[in-house]
């Protein structure tokens, strides 16, 4: 199983999702989260005060069987591409065991419902 981390921009969001739930893979949490890089965003001023420089993006965190990892890390680099800087990164780390908390099952029994 591996862990696929990938940080996107948050205007692709929509169309990433719809692309991940066509090629099956159906679960995966995100969270908002900031960071700099080398995109530089504009500094706003609201009130005298100028807030900080980081970069919102969303950040998504997708386990997946190791025969689905090529299949979904070519639909984040396709789907998320905008060919500008800032387009995001993907992370892709090993998972040693999983658990569905509800049954038990374990391995990549617990990463798919059965029919």
């Amino acid at each position: 199983m591996k862990k696929i981390e990938a940080i996107i921009r948050r205007s692709k969001f929509d169309e990433v999702k719809a692309a991940l739930h066509a090629i099956d893979i159906d679960f995966f949490t995100y969270t908002e989260t900031f960071g700099v890089g080398n995109e530089r965003k504009k500094k706003d001023v609201f009130r005298g005060s100028s807030n900080t420089d980081f970069i919102s993006r969303l950040s998504l965190s997708i386990v997946v069987r190791d025969i689905n990892l090529k299949k979904t890390i070519e639909c984040l680099l396709n789907t998320a591409y905008t060919g500008e800087i800032g387009d995001g990164k993907i992370f892709v780390s090993t998972i040693e065991e999983s658990y569905r908390i509800r049954t038990g099952e374990s391995g990549d029994e617990s990463l798919y419902m059965k029919e």
